[in-house]
Parts: C-alpha cells; sequence; structure tokens
C-alpha cells in the first residue's frame, strides 16, 4: 500500500498559488532597498569581471543561444566520453563547424575554432578521401586541441577528481576568503544498476571519511564542510512504484551514511530531484529524521534541498519544519531555484495533466523563491536555512530578511558560477557562503554540469543578464513582485490548440488520482462476448450497406460531433477502460492509461481531421464552368484489429472510417473482444447508428476470413502480422469484382543504432522502454540493438544490470513493469525461439520472472532476456516479446543503416548519437516510417508522431497523421457548364 500524499497536488492554477505568496511578502520585503544594496555588487563586477572562464564572462562571450555557446556546451557534454579518434574527429567537426569563434574574447578558443571551422568544412568525414593521410593527421590534432579546451572547461566547473583534490582546492580558496564552507557532490547521472548504486555508495562514505578528517567535532556542524547525495545513485529504482524496494533497501545505505556523517559533525544533505520524486523523497526523509531523533538528536547537519520552481515549495518547507520540531531536532534546508524545469514541463505536457508542477514565469519562480526564503526564517526553530542564488538581487532580499529575523543562515553558489557577485557580497565578514562543489571525473560530471550551464545560461537568467551591459541596471534588478494571470505556455490540456484538446492523463504518484483506477479494478468485469456465426455474415454485411446510404450522407461536422462526445464520454471513464485493459489484456496500469489516451486521441484527431479533408475544393478552370474536388465515402470497412492495443488501434480503426461517411464492421482480436464491445457501446450511445458500427467476435480464419472475402466490402484496415496481412492481401487479390484497398500496419525487426558519443545512461534508459515496456508486445518495440564496440561493452553491462532491476509480474501491481505475454500460445512460441537463441547466440540476459505476485501466480509470465549475435542479417524473424538482440558494430554508421535496411523491415529506429549531421544522415538513409533519436522508440503520439511503416511492416498512410483518412475515401470531381442556360453573368456583369 502506498501512504497518503504528504503535500497538496502539484497540478493546480498557478496565478492562485503566487497571489498567495505574494501575500505572504507584502508587509516583510522592501525591493527597492533590496536593489539598492545590489546595485553597487552589479557595479563592481561589470567593472571588474572574473576571469575569462568563471560563467558570468563565458555568457559574455558565448551566450548559449548562440551557435558558439551552443556548440562548446555540446563538446563538453559529449567528447570527453568518446574512446575512438574517428567518432571524436566527427564529433567535433559538426560542432566546430557550425560555429564562427573569430570574434571570442579568449584567444585560445578562437585560434583553436578558427583552424578547427577551417579543417571542418575541409576534412569532414564525407570528405576525407580529398585530403588523404595529411587531413586526417590534421584533424587529429584539432581534436586534441579541443579536447584541451573542454579540459580546461572542466576544471573551472569541477571542483577535483578525487576528493582529496577537490579538499586541497578548498582549502586554497579558504586561506583566501575566511568565511567560506564547502558541500561536496560526488555524481552526475543516477544509478541505472545496483552495481552502479554500490560503487556510488562507496564514493560517499570515501567521501565523508575524507571530509572528516578536517571536521571539528566539537563545533558547530553547519560551520563544518559537507556532502551532498543523491537518492536516485543510491538505488536504481528509486521511483515511487517501487515505494517497497526503496524503503527496504536503500534506506539503510543512507542510513550507514547519515551515521558516519553524524559521528564526524559533518553536514549531509539529501539533493532535490524530479517533481515525481518528491513524495518518495520525503518518506524517506521522514524515516531518516525519526532516526536521527532516536540516535544523534543534538546532530543538526541533515538536511533536505528544496526547488522554490515547484509548486509545493512552500508546503514542503513548513512540512519539512513539522517533522523537525515532532522528532525535537533541527534540520539543514537548501532552497534553490531548480534544475530540471525544461524535463517537467515536458513531462506534465506528455502526460496531460491538468497544468504545470513548476511554475512557468521566471519572477513567479523568483517570488516562490523569496515566499520559501521567508517561511525558512520564520520557521528557525526548526530549520537552519541556506539560501543557494547567483542573484543580487535575491541575495540583497535575504540579508534584508535575515536582519529582520536574526536567523543564524548561510549563503550558497555552485563552484564556477556567481564568483564575481559573490566577490562582493563576502566581503562583509558576517556573511557565511558554502559552495555546492562537483567531484569527480570530468567525463562523468560534464554532461550533468551542461544542464546548470543551461539553467544559468538562460536569457531570461541573472547570470547572464549580468553579463550582458546593454542590459540597463533598472531592467536586472526590477522586482519580481508581480502577478501574471496567464501561463506562459498553454497549459497541456491546450498542447493542440483550440482546434483539438489534449487527452486527459494521470500521475500515478499523486494517490487522488491512482485512487479511482484501483478502485474500478474492485468493480470492473470484463464482458461474456459471443462469437460471430459465419453464416449470418450476408445479412450483417446488407445491414452495412443499407446504413452507409444514410451515414454518408450525414454532414461530416455532424459525424465529428458523435466522435467528440465519445471521445469525452471515454475520457470520463478512464478509470473503468483502464480496469478492463488491466484484466483483460494484461497491461500494467501506466500501459493502460496511455491507451486510454491515445484512443481519446484518435477520436479527436479524425474528428478534426475529417471536416477538413471532406470540405469541397474549388479548382481552376476556364470562366464559364465551376470544378469541384471533394472526397466520398467508400462505403463498408473490415477492420482487424490487434490484441496489443485492443482500445485504442480499435478505435483508432473504427473512428477513422467512421469520420469519413464509412460503416464498419469490426473484427477485434480474439484474446480481447470485451475492451472491443464496451468501446462499440460508447460509440453507439455517442450517436453512431448501430447499423454503422458491428461488432464480430470469432477467429480470424473464420470470421475474419468470412469478412475478408464478403461481397461488398469497400476496404480493409488490419494490424497485425506480416504474415496475416499477406494472406488478407491474397484473398482481397482473388475476389471478382472492384479493387480493394487494404491499409496494413504490421511488425518489424526495429533497431536502434548507437554510436560512441551517447550517453550510456541515456542508451539504457531507452532500451529498457523500447524493448520491455509491454512485454515487448509493441509492433514498435524494440528488437535489434547496434551498439558502437568501442563502448559496447560498457553498455551491455549497463543494460544487464538495469535489466535485472526490472519487475515481471501481476499487471495489477503498482510495482510490475512488465506483465505476462498474452496468451499460452505467445508464450510457448517465445519459448521456442529462446530455446534456438540460446543455442545459437551469447545469452546476456536470461531472468526468471520476478516473485510471485501476493494474489497468486502470474501464468504466461517472461522476464526480459537479450542475447548478442554476430551478425545484423542473422535476425530474420520478429520475436513479439521481451526479447533483445545485442550486435556490435564498428566502421561507417551508414553501413549498418544499409544492414537494417536490407532486413525488409521499415517500421521504427532509434538513433543515438551527439553528432546532428550524422543523425540526419541516418534519418534520410533509412527506410522505415518513424525515426526517434536520442530518445525510446515507442508510444507514438497521435497527430505528433504519425505512426506506420513500409516493406514488411505496412502499406501506409500512417495512423494518427494528415493522410491517414484519405485512403478511407475516394474522389470526385463535379463539373457545372455555368453557362448552359445562357451566357456567363459573371463576366458579363464585370
Amino acid at each position: 500500500m502506498h501512504a497518503p500524499d504528504l503535500l497538496p497536488n502539484p497540478y493546480r492554477s498557478e496565478a492562485d498559488i503566487v497571489a498567495n505568496r505574494l501575500g505572504s511578502l507584502a508587509l516583510s520585503l522592501d525591493w527597492a532597498a533590496a536593489a539598492k544594496v545590489a546595485t553597487p555588487w552589479v557595479q563592481a563586477v561589470r567593472k571588474n569581471p572574473p576571469p575569462f572562464w568563471a560563467m558570468e564572462s563565458l555568457l559574455k562571450e558565448y551566450p548559449i543561444s548562440s551557435a558558439e555557446g551552443l556548440a562548446l556546451m555540446r563538446l563538453a557534454e559529449a567528447l570527453l566520453r568518446v574512446p575512438d579518434a574517428q567518432t571524436a574527429i566527427a564529433l567535433t567537426a559538426d560542432q566546430l563547424g557550425r560555429a564562427d569563434f573569430d570574434n571570442a574574447g579568449d584567444k585560445t578558443l578562437a585560434r583553436l575554432s578558427s583552424t578547427a571551422i577551417a579543417m571542418s568544412k575541409k576534412f569532414l568525414p564525407e570528405h576525407e578521401g580529398e585530403g588523404g593521410i595529411f587531413a586526417k593527421l590534421g584533424a587529429r590534432s584539432v581534436v586534441a586541441a579541443t579536447l584541451r579546451a573542454v579540459q580546461l572547461l572542466g576544471r573551472q566547473f569541477v571542483l577535483g577528481q578525487t576528493i582529496d583534490a577537490a579538499m586541497d582546492e578548498a582549502a586554497s580558496a579558504k586561506r583566501k576568503t575566511d568565511n567560506l564552507r564547502y558541500s561536496y557532490d560526488m555524481l552526475g547521472e543516477g544509478a541505472r544498476t545496483d552495481a552502479d548504486a554500490l560503487r556510488y555508495l562507496s564514493s560517499y562514505q570515501n567521501a565523508i571519511a575524507a571530509i572528516a578528517k578536517g571536521a571539528r567535532v566539537d563545533g558547530a556542524c553547519e560551520r563544518n564542510d559537507g556532502i551532498s547525495i543523491k537518492l536516485s545513485a543510491l538505488h536504481p529504482r528509486y521511483e515511487d512504484a517501487q515505494r517497497a524496494r526503496v524503503m527496504n533497501e536503500l534506506m539503510p545505505r543512507v542510513w550507514g551514511l547519515c551515521e558516519r556523517a553524524a559521528l564526524a559533525n559533518i553536514n549531509l544533505t539529501i539533493d532535490a530531484e524530479e517533481v515525481d520524486r518528491l513524495e518518495l523523497s520525503l518518506e524517506v526523509f521522514e524515516a531518516l529524521a525519526a532516526q536521527v531523533a532516536q540516535h544523534f538528536p543534538n546532530w543538526s547537519g541533515f538536511g533536505l534541498a528544496m526547488q522554490s520552481y515547484q509548486t509545493r515549495a512552500l508546503e514542503l518547507i513548513e512540512h519539512i519544519a513539522g517533522v523537525a520540531r515532532r522528532h525535537g531536532i533541527k534540520l539543514m534546508c537548501r532552497l534553490v531555484k531548480g534544475a530540471y524545469w525544461d524535463a517537467e514541463i515536458k513531462r506534465a505536457q506528455e502526460m496531460g495533466l491538468p497544468a504545470y508542477p513548476v511554475f512557468t514565469h521566471k519572477h513567479h519562480t523568483d517570488i516562490s523563491y523569496l515566499a520559501c526564503a521567508k517561511a525558512m526564517l520564520d520557521a528557525s526553530d526548526a530549520i537552519y536555512p541556506q539560501f543557494a542564488t547567483h542573484n543580487a538581487a535575491t541575495i540583497a532580499a535575504i540579508l534584508q530578511m535575515g536582519a529582520r529575523s536574526a536567523a543564524p543562515f548561510e549563503l550558497q553558489r555552485l563552484h564556477g558560477m556567481g564568483e564575481g557577485v559573490y566577490r562582493e557580497v563576502l566581503k562583509n565578514p558576517l556573511i557565511a557562503c558554502r559552495v555546492y562543489a562537483p567531484v569527480g571525473a570530468h567525463k562523468d560530471l560534464l554532461a550533468y554540469l551542461v544542464r546548470r550551464l543551461l539553467e544559468n545560461g538562460a536569457n531570461s537568467s541573472f547570470v547572464h543578464q549580468l553579463a550582458d551591459e546593454s542590459v540597463g541596471m533598472d531592467e536586472l534588478l526590477i522586482s519580481p513582485l508581480r502577478l501574471e494571470p496567464q501561463c506562459s505556455l498553454p497549459l497541456p490540456p491546450k498542447l493542440f490548440g483550440e482546434a483539438r484538446q489534449n487527452s486527459a492523463g494521470l500521475d500515478l504518484t499523486v494517490r487522488s488520482m491512482r485512487e479511482p483506477l484501483l478502485a474500478a479494478l474492485a468493480t470492473t468485469q470484463v464482458p461474456t462476448v459471443p462469437e460471430h456465426d459465419v453464416k449470418l455474415t450476408p445479412g450483417v454485411m446488407a445491414a452495412s450497406v443499407a446504413c452507409y446510404r444514410t451515414w454518408s450522407k450525414t454532414e461530416a461536422a455532424e459525424r465529428a460531433a458523435i466522435l467528440r462526445r465519445a471521445a469525452d464520454a471515454l475520457q470520463a471513464q478512464t478509470p473503468r477502460f483502464c480496469a478492463l485493459l488491466v484484466k483483460e489484456a494484461f497491461k500494467t496500469w501506466g500501459d493502460a492509461v496511455s491507451e486510454v489516451r491515445e484512443a481519446v486521441d484518435f477520436l479527436r484527431y479524425y474528428a478534426v481531421e475529417a471536416p477538413r479533408l471532406m470540405a469541397p475544393i474549388a479548382m481552376p478552370g476556364p470562366t464559364g464552368e465551376s470544378n469541384e474536388l471533394r472526397l466520398v465515402a467508400r462505403g463498408p470497412w473490415v477492420c482487424i484489429s490487434p490484441w496489443n492495443f485492443p482500445l485504442a488501434i480499435f478505435l483508432g480503426q473504427v473512428a477513422a472510417a467512421l469520420a469519413t461517411g464509412n460503416t464498419v464492421l469490426a473484427k477485434p482480436a480474439e484474446q480481447t473482444p470485451g475492451v472491443a464491445l464496451e468501446a462499440v457501446k460508447l460509440l453507439i450511445e455517442a450517436g453512431v447508428p448501430q447499423g454503422a458500427l458491428q461488432l464480430l467476435h470469432g477467429p480470424g480464419e473464420t470470421v475474419g476470413a468470412a469478412l475478408v472475402a464478403a461481397p461488398g466490402v469497400a476496404g480493409v484496415v488490419f494490424t497485425g502480422s506480416t504474415q496475416v496481412a499477406k494472406i488478407i492481401n491474397r484473398a482481397l487479390a482473388a475476389k471478382d469484382g472492384p479493387i480493394v484497398p487494404l491499409i496494413a500496419e504490421t511488425g518489424g525487426i526495429n533497431a536502434m543504432v548507437v554510436d560512441s558519443t551517447a550517453l550510456p545512461e541515456q542508451v539504457s534508459d531507452a532500451v529498457m522502454q523500447s524493448a520491455f515496456r509491454s512485454a515487448g508486445q509493441r509492433c514498435s518495440a524494440l528488437r535489434l540493438l547496434c551498439v558502437h564496440e568501442e563502448i559496447a561493452d560498457h553498455v551491455i553491462e549497463m543494460i544487464q544490470g538495469a535489466a535485472r532491476e526490472l519487475v515481471a509480474g501481476d499487471p495489477s501491481d503498482l510495482a510490475t513493469d512488465l506483465g505476462p505475454v498474452i496468451d499460452r500460445e505467445a508464450f510457448d512460441g517465445i519459448q521456442a525461439h529462446l530455446a534456438r537463441l540460446r543455442a545459437q547466440a551469447k545469452p546476456l540476459v536470461t531472468l526468471a520472472p520476478g516473485a510471485p505476485s501476493p494474489k497468486g501466480s502470474v501464468a504466461n509470465l517472461i522476464a526480459p532476456q537479450a542475447f548478442e549475435v554476430a551478425r545484423i542479417a542473422d535476425m530474420t524473424q520478429e520475436i513479439f516479446g521481451p526479447v533483445l538482440h545485442i550486435v556490435r558494430w564498428s566502421g561507417d554508421p551508414m553501413d549498418v543503416i544499409d544492414q537494417i535496411n536490407a532486413l525488409g523491415y521499415g517500421l521504427t529506429i532509434g538513433i543515438q548519437t551527439r553528432i546532428d549531421s550524422r543523425a540526419q544522415a541516418m534519418a534520410h538513409r533509412a527506410h522505415v516510417g518513424n525515426v526517434y533519436i536520442n530518445r525510446n522508440q515507442i508510444g507514438a503520439v497521435v497527430g505528433v508522431q504519425p505512426f506506420g511503416g513500409e516493406g514488411l511492416s505496412g502499406t501506409g498512410p500512417k495512423a494518427g497523421g494528415p493522410h491517414y483518412l484519405y485512403r478511407f475515401c475516394a474522389e470526385q470531381t463535379v463539373t457545372v457548364n455555368t453557362t448552359a442556360a445562357g451566357g456567363n453573368a459573371a463576366l458579363l456583369a464585370g
């Protein structure tokens, strides 16, 4: 069971929240006075800027919005981890070739880049033949110089590559500035495997031991240096759905670190992470606080970082103060602006959530920050406040509020950022500042630091504007204390504009959102659906033809209105349909919610598209004549849908045919007729005539075959295997009468190509989702992973470890990642393939299913499997289950694409690379319907990523795209001689 929500729902009105925060600040802050204090700091920084490599100066020369700034950022993120020279050359040429550092202030980069630009334009990999060995030697020297530049950049933002080196740097800085303290951050990314987590745990333990050597055991804890830890680094499944594992497995690791820190009298802060982990972080934090109270009640160094850009920030502070008071201890609280803003915005949009969990206006985040600062100072009995900011005006405001409260506090900055401002602020010896200092190898930490660079380098950020002297003092220090009534972005429901509402999703980490689903599971029954008697097919067809005559004459706008009503009804019944999908199709809850949303999107999308496409088009022609082109319905369509998306694809097919005025004979998959029956009922209740939509359940070889063969069928739309699509195609070709169109979307041997610039953590995440989500039972699922040989061992090791962390089990359990395959026939077929692979390929992941659910054992369960194969050509057929094939490659990535093309399938491909020109060239070369670059390759969204393939993967057109409905229609041109009854009145009138 999940504990109740500890904080309010994060998806609330931004304006209401900000209005409340402004009210709390009204009598406690004089912004004009704060700006007056900040003005001389800003003037001093502009008069005497920090060294070139400091953030303020770097952003002045290379704004993130410029090609040069972007090139520098992309190289910093990727170049150090590229092990092979040829790829490093390609990456350097790709990035520097689109930038111009000639006018830059730093002569080292200017000289380097001018050489690199000249060489990149002449010696890009595709032009190597022009330059021969000299070109290659020259290119390598440019890469070596670029590497040195990136390493120089790394030294500015990473305090040290080891904890000892970092502490030496800190000691040197402290000798120059007495009031400095440090919080060391040992990591960049989170763990993907348990081996990663244990390695990170050891790193934290070693750091605490090193920090402890210089700490005073008898003094105030806040005066000592400390450490910041990331919970997602200590457990590979640090997420709400895995709460039981987190509490059982993560808690002992974190408590061991807390014990070490407490005994050394140093501070330990748990870093902030994404919104969907906040409740879980709080549960872990509260459990640890209880342990602190029991074992180390006088230790005041345990803390939590909090992000003011979250809409729940103020309530979080109030909650933490309550925890401290309840346990009789004092806690540290680090207040930051927040570093995952763009990711939180995208997640809310993709999930169709009702609002954003973060503020969309920067000055609203500033208001929240100030309100949170006031709350922290007011709670000084329970909280030791730590204010992390690089904004001079915010610092001045905090000093003003702090002077009024007389509460002890400290300021914080990130190493390498805000140095100019803090140089001025810390001239006051009574002000303490802690430096948040990343520690680790540059190649591991720079990807993490680039995110901070983007956060602080945005055009609207103070750090960026401080470096831009064209921004006047009044503009730079303008008061944030104003309310914008509207979000700066459309809310997620309005993502697609006014014409089509985005389907509403659910955040399963929020208790109030998931409870209706669990309640529906207890009350929803899968209906029994009688099989169609094939002897009745002629009568069914006659009814469909008869209804077609009236339905096709119904206005397209009226048909669209019916589909919109059905979409609204389906949205309102999301919990019931999700429960149906879990029970009949063995969907996990996340997959069930996504499928209901996709079905809603199909209904709304085709409701918008059909009236638009079917509106008559006036064609040009001679005077005295009108010419009009229009689309008309074809007649009865047979819609044959699969079991892997028994609601979304079923309704997508049916909605497309109905929207264009056709009638439908719908044959659902044998395994999932109950979902289809409820979908048909919903459409009929919305206004679709019963004769226009008839459900005909039964085996494909009898019912499906009879429908395809029936006279009068105007078209067939089918989603399923390539083999069955060919059978349908031959049956249609053998019929007498009209040539009947077939829309077929079939499977694929979908590949992902990974080069040595790709970030292994991102690759692992994409592979776990693409290969194993939905138990691998998606047409788009990843089947073949092609990894560059230079990084293959590391990537394979990460995939092996990440796969072991997945839970295969009862799909109704929120902790389950993949449920069973659809039935015994599918299970036996996959097992036969696995037996062949064990004999012919190298087993990499051969897991047994997870522990049986408390609700009973789960039939037909297959845990993730992976095998290494020798050649791409060894992939001769699709295995429709959680089975991944991995092959190593080297040489020209275009050759890899050619080998994938030669397989004959063409549905999806994933490309993982930081070389932009390479990604585009590979995408252009691939004969596939959907190309996904640097992300997973499943979950195509209606109207965003139209879905469908070519070759053995289907006929097209793409479902959920602007061309799909054309195939359901015939074209008609009507020409009228307007002079038949006399002269051309329009011409004569002119």
